[in-house]
């Protein structure tokens, strides 16, 4: 019995030593596949491994969301708000969510652009041909034709586009603070025309071809017979695709290109356009423009290429936390003291409504807009601004009048003088 054991003892440690090999070629070709995995993707990718497709509702009733009667965004069963954290631990599934939604608000804005407002789109460029990418703005019945005012709004930069101030409001807090809207239909209540400028709409965002694969390299020649060869091969190639199944690649974004649109391709651009196809052959004696944030740089550009035609046409500029500055933007003195009196800057402050703050540069006077929040000072200076424009239309009106007045008394006293001297 002892000799047969003893007989079979180097067979089992044969066999032990050759399983132990097996296991250990196992575990290399697995460590070698795992440092392959790694080298591909990054640890910020694995952590997407599990994220939902960013397959998103496409209109409001999708979403289970509606407006209410007081321009509140509720959720049409619980009757909450928006809700940004739908997933934990899942932001960038979240951030692409609030996105969808939002490209949803843009077209809902657009409908009470036209609904509401009776607005109708004009195409950029005006001379566009078919097969290019084109932008538009927004103008009221009477935005050409009105001969006495034109208001021209200018909103920031970032996703918002025609007709938005903030998204962030729209959804968070209400249409009136986040949308152009109430600005459209307190100005066409007193007698303006309208024009809704779209400065961030400036190139047409389009699928980037899918890239053809890489011929495979030459590799050096194997004395292995060929069909041993393609054997081998098949069984690491399979060993590869069950060890990345365990960790499936993330989902990927899809690749685009942006195809600029035709002296639209930013804001500034935009701004200069939109003055010298629209607004400057609009019969309006009186322009005024209100505009936030960066809408603020681009008008001081405007005056920059602009300045003679501005300073003969516009009456009065609302600005909001603009983003301006008069020395990186190199104005000339003729704007700047043009602008310190023609325009007003709301500003984000902890400082009661309308409270005078100290200006920072020698451009235009600053004053509180009741708001340390920047994305509220348009909406929280609505009546102020209004306000501002009726008093500079008024003094304008009644320095024209006493003109008028001095040239009819003077006319009339050469007459009375020729008479005697007859």
């Amino acid at each position: 019995m002892r000799s047969h054991l003893c007989a079979a003892t180097p067979t089992l440690y044969i066999l032990w030593i050759t399983m132990a090999q097996v296991a250990g070629q196992e575990d290399r070709e697995k460590t070698t596949a795992l440092k392959d995995l790694l080298s591909r993707i990054d640890l910020d990718e694995l952590m997407k491994k599990d994220e939902p497709p960013f397959t998103f509702p496409k209109t409001l009733e999708e979403f289970e969301y509606a407006f209410n009667e007081h321009g509140q965004l509720r959720h049409i069963k619980t009757g909450e708000p928006f809700v940004f954290n739908a997933r934990e631990d899942l932001h960038r599934w979240n951030q692409k969510r609030y996105e969808a939604l939002g490209e949803i608000i843009t077209q809902y804005v657009y409908e009470l652009l036209e609904k509401k407002c009776n607005m109708t789109k004009a195409f950029l460029p005006v001379d566009a041909t078919e097969d290019e990418p084109t932008s538009f703005i927004y103008r009221s019945p009477d935005a050409l034709s009105n001969p006495s005012k034109l208001l021209v709004l200018i909103q920031g930069s970032g996703v918002v586009r025609a007709g938005q101030w903030a998204r962030r409001l729209i959804i968070n807090q209400d249409l009136d603070s986040g949308t152009q809207i109430p600005f459209i239909t307190r100005a066409m209540e007193e007698g303006y025309g309208v024009m809704v400028l779209n400065p961030n709409e400036n190139y047409l965002e389009v699928e980037k071809p899918a890239k053809s694969s890489p011929l495979p390299s030459p590799t050096e020649p194997s004395d292995e017979p060929a069909e041993k060869r393609e054997r081998k091969d098949d069984k690491e190639g399979k060993k590869k695709r069950e060890f990345y199944e365990k960790y499936r690649n993330p989902q990927k974004e899809t690749e685009t290109e942006r195809i600029p649109i035709r002296e639209n391709g930013s804001s500034e651009e935009h701004v200069l356009y939109v003055w010298d196809h629209f607004v400057s052959k609009a019969a309006a004696k009186n322009v005024f423009i209100m505009a936030h944030s960066y809408g603020g740089l681009s008008f001081v550009e405007l005056m920059n290429q602009r300045e003679m035609q501005v300073k003969n046409r516009v009456c009065a500029v609302a600005l909001t936390d603009s983003a301006h500055n008069i020395w990186l933007q190199e104005t000339s003195k003729g704007t700047q003291d043009w602008m310190q009196q023609h325009c007003c800057n709301w500003v984000s402050s902890s400082e009661p409504l309308d409270t005078p703050l100290d200006p920072m540069l020698p451009d235009c006077p600053r004053v509180s807009a009741g708001t340390e929040r920047h994305e509220l000072t348009s909406w929280m200076s609505f009546t102020s601004i209004f306000r501002f424009f009726s008093e500079v239309l008024e003094a304008k009106e009644d320095e024209e009048a006493e003109e008028t007045s001095n040239t009819v008394t003077t006319r009339s006293s050469s007459l009375k003088n020729k008479h005697q001297d007859l």
